[in-house]
């Protein structure tokens, strides 16, 4: 079965093929087919017939390899006539939005992170709310949101509906746009207005508007592939948010003097609880060693080399993001991951200073670890969580700084403590490749992200400046 003309996998056209079967063998390695525009081939066998599916790039083609497999794994009966697992199909065959989310997420649910299915289904329910019918009734974007989010969640096929999101499922299943509606320009454009604001029609920061619409556009590229849009109206649409992608604000970043008044979270919360001077060796580890606050969390003893003398490293193997509990398997909010961007049990070494190796070897004496070994806990012992970390931030921001400085965004988030790590590690003279090793980043990333200029650095620069032109007019 070829699809190099027809972009729906699976056409047999067989003569008695129907039924569904368990008999499939695993997918071949991405192949080259002959046509310019769709170069990549995917193949299998269903019930003895090769399925064969093309694609324009390779990254299209090994997603849906992967789909293929994870199904495979999963046990589920493929369609004879198509070639596609059920859960596939259930997207191939959808026809209105809603319809398409339900199998979409559901086909991409087992295996995701918990912070990948947050993002997929925020994305979508984003969107929903620009490709569903007004009227009179229509329920609040509230309403719609939280309905939707409980209606596409796995989990929660075939279960009760609760009372408080029955009038918002209704209106979803019976008011919902066709999928192929997204190709009209009015549709679209009212899609991409509303992944620029948010519930209450504020404008969106960029990464969030960034993440939303790459979370669309994953999807939208799965129903070209299954056939169900002739082509990406998102292409065709543009970006409507205009502020610049995927830079950091040089105001955010913290100067070194700066972060040695961290100092004054000694005096943030309960003194005999410690919640503030417990903090001090959290927040310097994501300053020192560029930590995500994710991969600080999760940091243990065993995962730290600090000797009496000189610098020290970081092993960092995990990460413990947070996310709600709708999203873990476990019903935990934190769930234990590897690395960012890395293969599962994948580690990356951080040196650390001399100062650092200090203050974490005065955290551990006074404060010991918790039962697994981790260095950072709330009070009660359990995994730190941002918003206690958070809250102990933005009372040490009120101790530490003068007036002017809390009306500026400077270091408004702990994670901005990582941009000033980088930034300083860059205008120290460290090279990019050294400084994303370290940081655990692309040097593309690197440089488009976190280039971003010390506070206090303009009068050194201008200085610089000023020397040089002051020899040419001498010379």
């Amino acid at each position: 079965m070829s699809t190099e003309e027809e972009p729906r996998p699976g056409r047999r056209g067989t003569p008695g093929s129907q039924g569904r079967t368990r008999n499939v063998r695993r997918p071949w390695k991405i192949g080259k087919a002959k046509s310019k525009t769709r170069p990549h081939m995917v193949r299998w066998v269903v019930a003895g017939e090769v399925c064969t599916v093309t694609f324009a790039t390779f990254a299209l083609a090994d997603g849906f390899r992967s789909d293929l497999i994870q199904a495979m794994t999963r046990g589920e009966e493929f369609d004879v006539a198509t070639g596609l697992p059920t859960s596939m199909l259930k997207v191939a065959t959808a026809r209105t939005w809603f319809e398409f989310c339900k199998a979409y997420v559901g086909v991409r649910w087992d295996g995701a992170a918990a912070k990948t299915r947050d993002s997929i289904t925020d994305s979508l329910a984003t969107v929903t709310l620009a490709m569903v019918e007004d009227g009179r009734d229509r329920p609040s974007h509230q309403a719609l949101r939280r309905a939707f989010l409980w209606a596409v969640t796995p989990a929660n096929e075939g279960a009760d509906v609760p009372d408080e999101f029955t009038t918002g499922l209704r209106w979803l299943q019976e008011r919902s746009l066709l999928l192929k509606a997204l190709a009209e320009p009015h549709v679209i454009r009212q899609v991409e207005k509303r992944l620029t604001v948010t519930l209450t029609g504020k404008r969106v920061a960029t990464d969030t508007y960034n993440r939303r619409r790459r979370g669309l556009n994953t999807a939208v590229v799965y129903a070209v592939e299954l056939g169900e849009l002739s082509d990406n109206p998102l292409k065709a649409a543009g970006r409507t948010h205009e502020a610049r992608q995927g830079e950091v604000d040089p105001r955010v970043v913290i100067t070194h003097a700066q972060a040695r008044d961290l100092t004054a979270l000694s005096y943030v919360g309960s003194w005999g609880r410690g919640r503030g001077r417990r903090l001090v060796a959290f927040f310097a580890t994501l300053y020192y060693a560029g930590l995500r606050p994710a991969e600080c969390v999760a940091l243990r003893e065993n995962d730290c080399y600090l000797p009496d003398a000189g610098w020290g490293r970081l092993t960092l193997v995990q990460t413990l993001p947070v996310t709600s509990k709708r999203w873990t398997d476990d019903g935990e909010r934190h769930e234990r991951r590897g690395l960012k961007q890395r293969p599962l049990k994948a580690a990356r070494i951080v040196p650390i200073p001399p100062s650092l190796v200090t203050i974490l070897k005065a955290h551990i004496e006074e404060f010991d670890t918790a039962e697994d070994g981790r260095l950072f806990r709330n009070e009660r012992g359990g995994i730190l969580g941002a918003s206690t970390y958070s809250r102990a931030w933005e009372e040490a921001r009120q101790l530490a700084f003068t007036p002017a400085q809390l009306e500026s965004p400077l270091a408004g988030r702990p994670y901005d403590l990582r941009h000033a790590a980088l930034s300083t590690w860059l205008n120290a003279g460290v090279s990019p490749a050294d400084v994303a090793k370290r940081a655990g980043n692309s040097v593309e990333v690197l440089l488009k992200r976190y280039a971003g200029c010390l506070d206090g650095q303009e009068d050194v620069i201008n200085r610089r400046i000023e020397r040089t032109l002051e020899k040419e007019e001498d010379e």
